[in-house]
């Protein structure tokens, strides 16, 4: 909304006290006339017509059309209710959920444009009753130019951010209170609403609970083990190669670098054959040159599994944190190094006093964005053995992470998406609450001016 300069008085004595205030904003009850009562034409009529195109373009999703029912039904009942005739020429209870949802956004976006109604026209019958100078056109669209335009210019994106982010978000915190499954998807049959109950099957059935215990348990090892290689690594590296008298750094680099420029699908399908059993090169030469003429059941035990995919996201990650760092590292002061050489510092004394805290206030927001992209690095255990091994009496397998586990939940042969949405949840408040307290405790929100 446009900010209004301020006005200038019209009089300072005025003969009596008025109500223009309360009269307009009741007069708004009808969009835009309270507008009018101001003497303000052109936003009353404005208000009027938004409105009114608001109602007349929505009508049907807010009160017909909602189903293939009897009757004539809104789509806040169909998402209330979630149907009440199954079967193909019956209700769709997916689809009334969505078209709920779309119906609810819209509902917020009429009800705050009418809102906006009453506060503007409320607005200004104060002006009037302080014996104020009302706005003119010319000043309103001034006021728009100079404070609103901004604005109005990121309507359109937050629209498109509401239908494409928001939307699917709802989407998903709606279905895991349902009963939405496979054996009662519809149209053949109507989804219900259930409660918290998927929640409580997490912790309460007893396959659920095992294989969720043991998927956390993995996936936290996985995420510590693998990001923190990846940091490890890439900073040793970078310091490595910083060193002074060190010839051939370019071409290191470059030689280092390598494993970034290929895609990491490409990378993942390659180590895929190389881990391979019978024929891949780790059991067929490299093992047998070292004495290990057995082999490791890389693809078929758990543990080899999990060894192979940490070493793999090692190989895959280090690259970037290596790039990062040495571009730090080379806008770190050098005054600081030979100050701490009068001082008498060795060099792991620079490095544990100097170079690693300015790489770590510098890189913890980026490094904090490592742990959860790793928690949720879907593709390396889905392209590398699938979450496989299996695991006897577990829904996932033995390298499932969450985010894979939540795949096969909702895409495999007995699709669950109910639990699939709660499991989602569960991750994502999981996700969000590490993410926020460790960018509450980095430096680099606490000290902005340090570097």
């Amino acid at each position: 909304m446009a900010a209004i300069a301020t006005p200038h008085p019209t009089n300072p004595t005025p003969e009596k006290k008025t109500n223009h205030r309360t009269i307009a904003a009741l007069m708004s009850i009808i969009p835009g006339v309270g507008q009018l009562y101001n003497k303000q034409f052109l936003k009353g009529a404005t208000f009027f017509v938004v409105v009114l195109s608001y109602f007349l373009v929505n009508f049907e999703l807010f009160f017909k059309g909602a189903g293939n029912g009897p009757g004539d039904r809104g789509a806040i009942w169909g998402l209330i209710t979630l149907g009440e005739v199954p079967g193909v020429r019956g209700d769709h209870s997916i689809f009334l959920m969505v078209e709920g949802i779309i119906a609810l956004i819209l509902l917020i976006f009429g009800i705050a444009i009418y809102v906006w109604n009453f506060i503007d026209a409320y607005r200004i019958g104060k002006l009037r009753d302080m014996n104020l100078e009302v706005p003119s056109l010319k000043m309103q669209l001034r006021n728009f130019r100079d404070n609103g335009f901004p604005y109005a210019m990121l309507i359109p994106s937050l629209v498109l951010l509401v239908f494409t982010v928001v939307l699917p978000l709802i989407f998903t915190f709606l279905i895991a209170f349902t009963n939405y499954k496979f054996n009662n998807s519809p149209p053949a049959k109507l989804v219900e609403w259930i409660g918290i109950q998927n929640f409580l099957n997490i912790f309460t059935v007893d396959i659920f609970r095992d294989t969720f215990v043991s998927v956390l348990g993995w996936t936290l090892v996985w995420t510590v083990a693998s990001t923190t290689g990846v940091i490890a690594i890439g900073i040793g590296l970078a310091v490595l190669l910083n060193q002074k008298g060190l010839k051939g750094k370019r071409f290191f680099r470059s030689i280092l670098i390598l494993s970034w420029a290929v895609p990491a699908f490409i990378t993942i399908l390659i180590f895929r054959s190389m881990f391979n059993e019978t024929f891949g090169v780790f059991n067929t030469t490299l093992l047998p040159a070292i004495g290990l003429n057995n082999g490791i059941d890389w693809m078929t035990d758990p543990t080899y599994t999990k060894l192979a995919l940490i070493g793999i996201q090692w190989w895959l990650g280090f690259p970037y944190i290596m790039t990062l760092t040495t571009g730090i590292l080379q806008s770190i002061p050098e005054d600081l190094y030979e100050a701490a050489t009068i001082d008498g510092a060795t060099s792991g004394e620079k490095f544990r006093l100097i170079t690693l805290p300015m790489i770590l206030f510098a890189t913890a927001p980026i490094l904090i964005t490592q742990y959860t992209f790793n928690f949720n690095n879907f593709n390396i255990i889905y392209l590398f053995n699938n979450g496989g091994p299996a695991v006897p009496g577990q829904s996932a397998g033995g390298t499932d992470i969450l985010i894979s586990w939540i795949y096969k939940l909702s895409l495999g042969s007995n699709p669950q998406y109910g639990f699939a949405a709660a499991i989602t949840l569960v991750l994502s408040f999981f996700i969000m609450t590490i993410a926020v307290i460790q960018f509450k405790r980095s430096k680099s929100f606490k000290d902005e001016d340090m570097i």
